[in-house]
């Protein structure tokens, strides 16, 4: 099982992930950027890092992107190999044309776009190699 965090503030959404998520492991919320980095770092802290972060680009306080660059940079502190890097789907209301990620983008990455269906999930599971 999949230990999951899904960084979103549109209540529905929310929902929605979580109900599609749990299906794949143990999911925990946070509902802005701040909260994602430090529910992030203290997973890392107590040695129970996640495997998964859904992250909504479109957040409160501190956006998705600027959180995504944070956790990287953390990860690059710790020293970690890509392949121990945490997995992420960036969604958002936005197509990915309209979005610019590409210079934090990686191969740890997928991308979908709301609103979401179990199907858009899974390819982005399937794509990050969480499920067969």
């Amino acid at each position: 099982m999949l230990k999951i965090l899904i960084a979103e503030d549109d209540y529905v959404s929310r929902k929605v992930l979580c109900k599609y998520l749990s299906n794949f492991g143990e999911c925990d919320v946070t509902v802005d950027g701040i909260e994602t980095v430090q529910a992030f770092i203290m997973a890392h802290e107590s040695k129970r890092p996640y495997d998964l972060i859904s992250l909504d680009i479109m957040m409160p306080k501190v956006d998705g992107l600027k959180a995504l660059e944070t956790i990287r940079e953390y990860e690059r502190k710790m020293g970690l190999e890509e392949d121990k890097k945490c997995k992420v789907i960036i969604n958002s209301a936005l197509s990915e044309d309209e979005v610019s990620f590409e210079l934090i983008k990686t191969n740890n990455d997928a991308y979908i776009t709301k609103p979401f269906s179990l199907e858009s999930i899974q390819k982005a599971l399937k794509e990050l190699s969480l499920i067969p």
